[in-house]
């Protein structure tokens, strides 16, 4: 999409993102709009016969079509009229009033559910995002954009409902009032008309700075949040308290000015209008007056225009203030469009795929990576054998490499060169949801949810299908059962944000506990005991060591006694392997260089 695409351009490209569902309730929404303006027309026209026979009554029994419908409710003198002729002009009112609220609440609905639906559609389609497009953003973007951002294209499409309603009346008025007298009505359409397309050129371009200037500040307004509350640790020991509300009120007080600025310029013209539209009206008297001579002759046309004009003003106002709130949240349509029109995997569309299990050995073929075409490749034609069951260590310093084989190994990330293979089969996009759900990871830094213990432990299944049996056992698996059955309450503890209520240790084992809970074929230990001491350490590894034989196991560790029992150690330096041998190999070549 262009840069700046024209606002019909982005509406017919967020509809597009719309279900079926909510364009068949659109499609009965336009038809209440054409029915409601039916019966606005209806009660409009009955303004003249309504005013003529009331100031002049005795004239029906002298039109001879009107006599015989008098005469046939049994009417016989003027004074007889008013009181049916006043329910009568009253039911159309409130039919009219009552259609145009029913509309309004269908529109608000409509609208808001419209918006719901694609709040959840980029929600969805953030998550299913590849591993690298997630590094390569920050989360204070798709925040904002569902929690604000959605809102703006949600008040856009809202607006859109109320100018295509606002326009359908207008016009349908316009019609009965031109049907009454075309020069009165062409002069009023046109000066307020004019009127308007004066206001709307001349603040069309702060309308447009001012949503660029609202889309950045409410990404900004998101960030600071995040990162003062993400860092409050560090926040309270460094006192830089001062420094986050510093940086948070600049973003808030701009967000502020650019959204009062455009409120201001939606809504002002009703004020001008009005005043406006009285001295039209008082105009139009003086211009009526003198062709006919005769005020009182003309009374109920002017009734009639007044009434006119009183619906046409809002109206008018509607359809000004609508395009103006497009304008001021076309930006930030633009980057919902561009969230809601990011590509969807496959397997989104389809049910979960059984595990991949595999029976021999999974094979790195020279494979390589680097994060960007220009950037230096953070691996480099790395072959590796790693038999089913094997416990395999990794070590080497920081940046050597060692994470992003990993992330390469759990399909986080796709090989620029080489490819990775189970059983001798490549691992492809259409095999990879079954990989991975033959994999668990414990990373050194564990993500807890601010739920109870077990929801931690069994991550990402529903409560009420949780099996408790399981993450007992997984506890016990990781240490951790002992510590937690002395809580008052146990497994339903709540943890508090990201676990905020634990300690580091406490976390890390939590995290082994959630790998185990998965019972996959291949568990990862990204420096999952690097905040254990050594007596807890020891007590991992060993429940580590005591799993089946059938597991294959990874360990990233810094400590080389981690991996004393690892089958085989790999040493990678600087995106290469540098050497695979046993942990009694390792430590003998270690002790032979320092010698």
């Amino acid at each position: 999409m262009q840069n700046n695409p024209p606002v019909f351009q982005l509406l017919i490209a967020l509809w597009q993102h719309i279900t079926p569902r909510r364009k068949k309730q659109f499609v009965l929404l336009l038809i209440l709009t054409l029915v409601s303006s039916f019966a606005e027309v209806i009660s409009l026209s009955a303004v003249l016969p309504f005013i003529g026979i009331i100031t002049q009554p005795e004239k029906v029994f002298y039109a001879p079509s009107l006599a015989i419908v008098v005469k046939g409710f049994g009417i016989k003198s003027a004074s007889e009229l008013v009181f049916p002729l006043t329910i009568g002009f009253a039911g159309a009112a409130l039919f009219s009033g009552g259609l145009r609220l029913l509309m309004l609440w269908v529109s608000l609905k409509l609208g808001n559910i419209i918006g719901a639906d694609l709040g959840i559609e980029v929600y969805r389609r953030s998550l299913y995002q590849p591993y690298s497009v997630h590094v390569g953003r920050s989360s204070s973007e798709i925040i904002s954009g569902i929690t604000q951002k959605v809102g703006a294209a949600t008040g856009i499409l809202t607006s859109a409902l109320t100018t295509i309603t606002s326009m359908v009346l207008f016009v349908a008025i316009m019609m009965t009032l031109l049907a009454l007298d075309p020069l009165i009505a062409i002069l009023s359409a046109l000066s307020f008309g004019v009127a308007y397309g004066i206001i709307a050129g001349s603040t069309r371009s702060r309308l447009n700075r001012n949503s660029k200037s609202a889309a950045n500040d409410q990404t900004r307004v998101i960030k600071v949040l995040q990162e003062g509350l993400g860092a409050i640790r560090d926040v309270l020991l460094d006192g830089v308290q001062r420094v986050y509300c510093e940086v948070y009120s600049k973003a808030v007080f701009s967000l502020q000015r650019a959204v009062v600025e455009n409120t201001f310029i939606n809504q002002s013209p009703r004020f001008v209008m009005e005043v406006f539209g009285m001295v039209l009206i008082a105009v139009f008297v003086l211009v009526i007056n003198n062709r006919s001579g005769n005020l009182g002759a003309v009374l109920p046309v002017l009734g009639m225009f007044a009434l006119g004009a009183q619906r046409l003003l809002p109206l008018m106002q509607q359809i000004y203030g609508s395009w103006s709130g497009i304008i001021a949240n076309k930006t930030a349509l633009i980057e919902v469009i561009a969230l809601l029109d990011q590509p969807m995997p496959l397997h989104a569309y389809q049910s979960e795929p059984d595990s991949l299990e595999f029976h021999d050995e999974i094979c790195f073929d020279k494979v390589s990576f680097r994060y960007t075409n220009t950037a230096p490749f953070a691996l480099n034609e790395i072959i590796l054998n790693i038999p089913k069951g094997s416990r395999v260590g990794f070590m080497g310093t920081t940046g050597s490499g060692k994470s992003t084989l990993i992330d390469l190994l759990i399909g986080l990330l796709e090989p620029t060169y080489g490819q990775i293979l189970v059983d001798g089969q490549p691992i492809t996009r259409e095999l990879l949801r079954s990989w991975q759900r033959s994999i668990a990871h414990v990373p050194q830094n564990i993500f807890l949810s601010d739920s109870t213990l077990e929801e931690n432990i069994a991550f990402g299944v529903p409560k009420d299908r949780i099996d408790h049996e399981r993450v007992l056992l997984a506890a016990r698996q990781a240490q951790i059962a002992d510590m937690i059955e002395t809580w008052p309450k146990k497994y339903q503890t709540i943890v508090g944000e990201r676990g905020i209520r634990l300690s580091g240790g406490q976390r890390q084992r939590i995290g082994i506990a959630r790998a185990l809970y998965k019972q996959a074929n291949v568990i990862i230990f990204d420096e999952a005991t690097s905040a254990l001491d050594n007596e807890t350490e020891q007590a991992v590894m060993q429940a580590i060591e005591s799993l089946s034989n059938n597991l294959t196991i990874f360990i990233i560790a810094h400590r080389l006694t981690t991996l004393r029992n690892c089958t085989q150690i790999i040493e990678i330096s600087n995106g290469r392997i540098k050497r695979i041998g046993s942990y009694k190999d390792i430590v003998s070549n270690m002790v032979n260089f320092n010698q």
